[in-house]
Order: structure tokens, then sequence, then C-alpha cells
């Protein structure tokens, strides 16, 4: 513990942003962090708990308080070896991860938790800077091959570790590009691309194979990757959508979200967009589902010029603050703002949609209804509030609801593997097999809609279940 009075006598200062009128006219990265000698102090408020609920809190169990300690004294170095040893990519956590460390943080109680997420960005972008980022090359080849099928944070954090044991790894993509979620689904100004191919750089020099523009199930088949390969890993995450069955839900101009986010995102790449344009310039749009998707979909309009952007959410609004005793160090219900929201959006919640409205077959507006929702049998249930309906105008409306499962058309309809009553792959989180021999799963298609934590940290320890039965054990960490 390097201060063991910095608690007392430093307050949280978290990063900046630049001015909402400068970064709403592009796509880069916006965040303003705070000099090395600030962040030093930063983590010097790290009390280096008796028991350290940060850990707990991290899906990937980081080792916050040592490498808290190690900025604080200046070994930045030593601090890149104890975050690189749990996880693999903490340049991706520490922009887009909301951070439930933080909120298991001891000094949480005050409202005032130690930045983790910030000194895991700063370790991690001082590691590339410094040029300390470089291939781990296996000192032997076991002559094992794998197929990892889904090029997600999962897969690619499963792929990397794989490799670094020995084995031949190849990394199947139905995109055209290697990244999948972390490609397609999160906007550039939120995670810019160029992080994603220095990892890809550094894999492809670790010996991982990348094949883009291979859609197992569609264009490949999934039981040719089993009778060429060692071990089959499926990790294409939940992308089955959850819809909105209500009426004019056919009418043009209501999409899903990602489908937004997907295209906006290959039109910053400089991509050729060959499905109809979704863009929402002077147009009024809303955003149904309050989660951050939604919150990317609010902030993905309002630079592309949007008339207006609100955002609607079926469950009631959360409190400003939780209450401490009752959920520390678990994550709380409370209300969450994001850069986005704070760009220029109206929010409303307990808000369900009755129906589309149509004007020559091109959604004009949506007719909604205000709920109350009460304890009824032990279970809180949604009553529709009497004479509460209303309509706002809509010239796009994003459906941001969630994922249910991933799909089953094609390559898991293929294998024939065993789902969940979800509808995800059945598989546990030791030995993340699946119903047939040599299949694994990891990520969103096994655990069903999660964060990118929680996915690097399934594909790190699948990656451990998957050398142990290919070699009978395994050094990799779980």
């Amino acid at each position: 513990m390097g201060k063991p009075t910095g608690f007392l006598e430093i307050t949280r200062h978290d990063h900046g942003y630049a001015p909402v009128e400068e970064r709403v006219k592009h796509f880069r990265d916006f965040v303003l962090p705070l000099p090395e000698s600030q962040m030093r102090e930063q983590a010097a408020r790290c009390m280096d708990c008796g028991i350290p609920y940060c850990h707990n809190g991290c899906p990937v169990n980081n080792i916050i308080p040592d490498w808290n300690d190690l900025v604080y004294r200046g070994n930045w170095r030593e601090a890149l070896n104890v975050l690189h040893s749990t996880n693999n990519f903490p340049e991706f956590t520490g922009r887009i991860c909301p951070a439930p460390c933080e909120a298991s943080c001891t000094l949480n109680f005050n409202d005032q938790p130690v930045t983790i997420k910030d000194i895991e960005c700063a370790i991690i972008d001082k590691g590339w800077a410094e040029g300390w980022v470089v291939p781990q090359i296996p000192a032997h080849r076991t002559g094992k091959r794998v197929a990892v099928v889904g090029s997600g944070p999962a897969g690619l954090a499963c792929a990397q570790q794989l490799a670094r044991a020995g084995h031949g790894v190849v990394v199947f993509e139905k995109n055209d590009r290697i990244g999948g979620l972390l490609r397609y689904g999160i906007p550039d100004f939120k995670l810019e691309t160029s992080m994603i191919d220095r990892r890809l750089a550094q894999m492809q020099a670790e010996g991982v194979e990348f094949r883009p523009n291979s859609h197992v199930g569609v264009d490949i088949s999934a039981r040719q990757l089993l009778a060429e390969f060692d071990a089959l890993v499926l990790t294409g995450g939940a992308e089955q959508p959850r819809d909105l069955n209500v009426p004019g839900r056919e009418l043009r101009g209501v999409h899903y979200a990602m489908d937004f986010l997907t295209q906006q995102n290959r039109r910053v790449a400089g991509q050729k967009i060959t499905a109809e344009e979704i863009l929402v310039t002077d147009q009024h749009v809303v955003v149904i589902g309050g989660g951050d998707t939604g919150s990317d979909c609010v902030g993905t309009s309002i630079r592309q010029g949007a008339r207006s952007v609100t955002q609607l959410e079926i469950m009631p609004k959360p409190p400003l603050h939780e209450n401490k005793l009752l959920t520390w160090p678990n994550w709380p219900l409370k209300l969450r703002t994001s850069s986005s929201h704070e760009e220029g959006c109206e929010r409303d919640w307990a808000i369900a949609t009755k129906a589309f409205v149509a004007k020559h077959g091109q959604v004009s507006a949506i007719k909604l209804v205000r709920l109350e929702w009460q304890l009824v049998d032990d279970r809180q249930t949604m009553l529709e509030v009497p004479g509460s309906e209303f309509e706002i105008p809509a010239d796009r409306v994003f459906l941001a609801m969630g994922f249910v499962h991933p799909v089953h058309k094609g390559m898991l309809r293929e294998l024939g593997v065993t789902l969940d009553p979800r509808g995800n792959i059945r598989a546990d989180t030791v030995s993340y097999q699946t119903s047939l021999n040599k299949v694994f799963s990891a990520g969103d298609m096994r655990r069903g809609q999660s964060l990118v934590v929680w996915a690097i940290r399934e594909g790190r320890q699948c990656a451990r279940a998957v050398d142990e039965y290919l070699m009978g054990r395994s050094d990799l960490p779980r």
C-alpha cells in the first residue's frame, strides 16, 4: 500500500471530455485523460483493503490493488504485467466496461470509489506508447489445431491464450473484417478500430490465423471443421435481437439498433454501404430500450444531425442514488447517464409502445402508454395507466431491447448442440464443453447477452479447458 492515508487526503478526480459542441461533429474518441502525475495521485487513493471486493466485482478478477500501488510508485511496466496477467485486452475494458469493480470498491460507500477504470486505461495506453506490448510467441508448438468461430472479445481472448499455449489457432468470422461486436457493434467514438487492429497484428505474430468472410454453417460446414480440427470453439455471440411485435412493425423506418450501428461503423471505416442506408439527418429519432445499445444509438443519431432524439424505457425510472447498505458490494440499480445522453436526448421511463403510425408506408409517429409497476402475487407486474395514451413523432425508430439468444439457424442446427432453456448453448464454466465431443462454447453464445469483460473472462477460461482437453494438463490461467 503506497500511501496509507491517500484515500483521506485525495478526492476522486475523473477524466474529462471534449466539449459537446466539438465532439458531436466527429466519430473519434473524445476522452481527455488525466496527466500522469494526477493519475498516480488517484492510484494512491486505493486502500489495499484486507478483503478487496473489487476483485469479486471484476469479472476477469483483475488484481487491482497491486497495479494501483505500482502506478502510485511509478512502476508502470510492472503494473502492465500484472494487468495483462488477468486481462488480454485492457484497452477495450478500460474504455467500454461499466466498471462493476468501482461499484464494489470500499470507498464507494461515500460515492468516491477509486478511478479503477481510468487507471487501467492509463496503464495499457502507456504500455502501447512505450512499446512494451509485444507478441508472446510460444517456445514450442503442440501440433494441435483449434478452430474458433466468432472474432468478438470471447473468441479473440480464447484464440490468443490457445496460441500462446502453442496450438495452431484459426479464427473464422462471417463479416469482412475481424473484431465481431468490438468492430461492428460499438461506435468508434467509444472504441476506435485502430485499437482492435494493433491487437490483431500482435495475435498474428503469435501465430493466430484469421479468416474473415467465412460464415460457418452457411458458407462453411461446421461438420467439416469438426473433421479438420482437434477442437472447435463456438464464440459467435448472442445475435438474435428481441423484437417488438406491435401494429406497424413492418413499416419503413423501424430498424434493429445493431443494423444502424453496424452501418455507421462501416461508413466511418470508408466501406461501401450496400444495403439501404439508415441516416437520421434532420429526422425525429426514437430509441426503444434504455441500455448501452440504446445509448450508442443516441450518440450516433446526434452525430448524424437528428432533429430530435428520444429514448424510451419500459421499466420505471431508477433512483438517482442507490442504498449502499442494501446493495454494496453488488452492482446497484440506479440512474446512469452516459456521455451520449449528455449530448442532447430526451429520456422517459415506464413507457410501453402500442403501435407505429404509418404515413405512406413509412413510420411517422409512435402510440405510447404510461405504465404503473405493481407487486402482484410477489411479482412486479406492469399495468397500463388508464387515459395515459399519447403520441410522439418518429421518422426513425431503433429497437434496442437486447438480445434473446444466439442465432440458431445455420451452425447450431447443423451441429445439433444442446441448448439451455433460454436458447443459449448448454455448457458449464469448468469444462466449457457442449453436448458434443471436442466442441466448446464461451461468451454470449453460452451465457447470453452480457458485457465485453465477461466475454474476455469466458474466452480465457475456455482456452484453459480446451488446452486441458488437448494436452491432459494446462498452465494457462483461469
